[in-house]
């Protein structure tokens, strides 16, 4: 079969190696999409702690199901897949947190993932997708997903408002996730024009926030109060910066964004609001299968997927992801 390889930093191939022959209690999935992820991105520099080349990436992809070992998912079902593996023993696992298990493993990381036209996958992972859920948007589910779980494990509440730091995926999915959930109004800053205008073309309202006043706007905004919640999906430091000008007394500040670089925040600004920061890692199975509904029923989450390339292009998926100003936000490999 043919598959995307990470051959070490900055080496990728696409060559042919063996179709998965799945383990017990492991099922079998024909890739159709597979979505390049920041931290494939990760992989790609060389910089990720675990994964070792060679590797096959990718932990967000849809497909057909090849097997008949899943309870309730007949043969030929198109599936997205929860690409979460935990241990079921540490203290997480046992105390219903598996999700941050502590030895915490995930396919296309710790062992092959979808880049490829098969992959094995465990059978209690596999989630059927709606007949209005293409296979693009399938593979879509997994970043949404984060976003889910960022709302639903802080105890977002409907009415409240929302500040989004950043127009990539992430940035994105969650301002459409709290659209869903109920906001009463949502604010995205994101100073690249072309990022901006795409989240303007799905209803929302963005600012750059270069020489802002943060304290000020957002006060001005929010009826001199700041927002009840920030999120940051952009992980650099101006945001960083910021982020504490812009809540509330009493607000939240969730950090869904991974940071590359070590960041330093005002904390007295924090101390002085009693406000709560919290993180987000993935994901419940839960927030998987909410995430696979809410993705059909809002068609401008298809807007975030920027480009489609055949496998032979796998390089090109890299350098767009890589190329500042390239106009990508989700690029996907198709496989069909």
């Amino acid at each position: 079969m043919k598959a995307i390889i990470y051959e070490g930093a900055e080496q990728i191939t696409v060559r042919e190696i063996p179709k998965p022959q799945p383990s017990e209690g492991w099922a079998l999935v024909k890739v159709s999409h597979a979505g390049i992820c920041g931290t494939d991105l990760n992989i790609y520099a060389g910089t990720h702690p675990r994964a070792k080349a060679p590797l096959v990436m990718g932990h967000e992809f849809s497909g057909e199901l090849e097997s008949d070992n899943v309870p309730g998912v007949p043969r030929g079902s198109r599936v997205t897949v929860y690409p979460l593996l935990s241990c079921g023993h540490c203290e997480p696992c046992r105390s219903g947190n598996a999700h941050v298990c502590n030895d915490l493993k995930l396919l296309g990381i710790d062992c092959d993932g979808g880049f490829a036209e098969y992959v094995q996958v465990p059978v209690e992972s596999v989630i059927p997708l709606a007949d209005n859920v293409s296979n693009k948007m399938g593979a879509l589910v997994e970043p949404v997903a984060v976003c889910v779980h960022a709302l639903r494990e802080r105890g977002f509440q409907p009415g409240d408002n929302a500040l989004v730091f950043g127009c990539g995926a992430i940035g994105l999915s969650t301002a459409l996730a709290l659209r869903v959930f109920g906001a009463s109004f949502v604010l995205i800053m994101e100073n690249d024009e072309y990022r901006a205008n795409l989240a303007r073309s799905m209803g929302f309202e963005v600012i750059s926030s270069t020489g802002l006043d943060m304290d000020a706007y957002c006060k001005s905004r929010t009826g001199g109060n700041g927002f009840d919640w920030v999120m940051d999906c952009a992980g650099v430091q101006s945001v960083a910066d910021a982020l504490l000008d812009a809540v509330k007394v009493h607000g939240h500040i969730v950090v869904i964004a991974s940071y590359k670089k070590p960041a330093s925040m005002p904390f007295i600004k924090g101390m002085f609001k009693e406000i709560t920061i919290e993180f987000v890692r993935v994901y419940r199975l839960k927030d998987f299968a909410i995430a696979a509904k809410i993705v059909a029923n809002d068609p401008n989450f298809e807007k975030i997927i920027t480009h489609v390339l055949p496998v032979s292009e796998a390089q090109k998926g890299f350098d767009l992801m890589t190329t500042r100003g390239s106009g990508a936000i989700k690029v996907m490999y198709s496989f069909d």
